[in-house]
């Protein structure tokens, strides 16, 4: 699978130099195809380090429904060059460096979107029986330094992030209030989205990558929700909660969305997607034994023990590629806060 897996030694960000717009058509292809893929590529050879997220688990199989459909009238992609400082000379003068970064908009693209319900099936016991060594992560290390590098890449293929937007765009009601926790440069929204919604606010843990997101009208706020899980909002603040790939790493994943479940306004509802790529050393151990079907039902039981919550729904949003091809699977829970 081909992925863009660069990442930026970012020491202080600056602002947005230049936009380019591409893929007008289904194809995605532009005239200046060739052109954009150099830039791309010498952009990115140009930054200091290169991850990777690596697959965790093999897909599972899931119940059927119909499919949904996507916009044309967006690009497909949107380049941005972003200037970056990374120190100051012997005069203090800024020195900086542009990154060519190419942004996936959800539309335009040759991908169907199906929405296919997944029964939960799991029955959870009154007590929680997960113990101590369930959320053990190889690296235990302080979470901030792991994520100090600002990745400014996507940890899913284009087809999940374009299920994804699509999914928020027919799910998320005009002039909601939403929360993006665990966010990072980017967050999957449709591109109307911070016309049509009320304030976009975040949290994450690299607040430089953060600065990048220009969907967040709200602001944004660093924080790990893993040295602490209080959410820095008050009470019934939101409408939507949304957290993309992400639960995997939380240690405290309940009393996380216990928080979550105190920042929703009664009849607000939370969004968790999950697909079964992780970074492994940073995932917990239970999250590393299981498949896709049994992560639903992981989240579920999560879900379950926080309270607060009517009964949860499941859906299988992986899009349906032209040639029949197998990419990143996309899942979703949604559980609405009781009135």
């Amino acid at each position: 699978m081909k992925r863009f897996l660069s990442s930026a030694l970012l020491l202080a960000p600056a602002a947005v130099r230049s936009l380019h717009l591409s893929g007008n058509s289904a194809s995605g292809a532009g005239p200046s195809a060739a052109s954009t893929r150099a830039r791309f590529l010498s952009a990115s050879a140009a930054t200091f380090l290169t991850s990777a997220a690596v697959m965790a688990a093999e897909p599972g199989k899931c119940e059927a429904a119909g499919p949904a459909s996507a916009s044309q009238a967006n690009p497909r992609y949107i380049e941005e060059e972003l200037q970056m400082k990374f120190g100051e000379d012997s005069k203090g003068n800024p020195r900086t460096r542009g990154v060519l970064v190419r942004r996936f908009t959800g539309d335009s693209t040759p991908y169907s979107f199906p929405v296919k319900p997944v029964r939960l099936v799991s029955t959870w016991p009154e007590t929680p029986p997960f113990k101590p060594e369930d959320f053990f992560r190889a690296d235990s290390g302080n979470d901030v330094n792991f994520y100090t590098v600002p990745r400014l890449v996507y940890h899913i293929d284009e087809p999940a992030v374009c299920s994804l937007t699509q999914y928020y765009r027919n799910n998320i009601k005009p002039r909601s209030d939403i929360l993006d926790i665990c966010s990072s440069w980017v967050s999957h929204y449709p591109l109307e989205f911070p016309k049509t919604m009320g304030k976009i606010c975040a949290t994450g843990m690299n607040s430089l990558e953060m600065q990048f997101n220009d969907q967040l009208t709200g602001g944004f706020k660093q924080k790990d929700l893993n040295d602490d899980a209080k959410l820095p909002y008050p009470d019934s603040s939101f409408d939507v909660v949304t957290c993309v790939v992400s639960i995997d790493y939380l240690v405290n994943p309940v009393e996380v969305l216990k928080e979550v479940n105190r920042v929703l306004r009664p009849g607000g509802k939370v969004i968790i997607s999950q697909s079964n790529r992780c970074f492994p050393s940073k995932a917990i151990a239970m999250w590393l034994k299981m498949n896709d079907r049994q992560h639903l039902e992981l989240i579920n039981g999560f879900l379950q023990y926080a309270g607060g919550f009517e009964e949860r729904k499941a859906f299988d949003i992986s899009a349906d590629l032209p040639d029949g091809g197998y990419r990143d699977p996309m899942f979703i829970i949604e559980a609405v806060k009781k009135a």
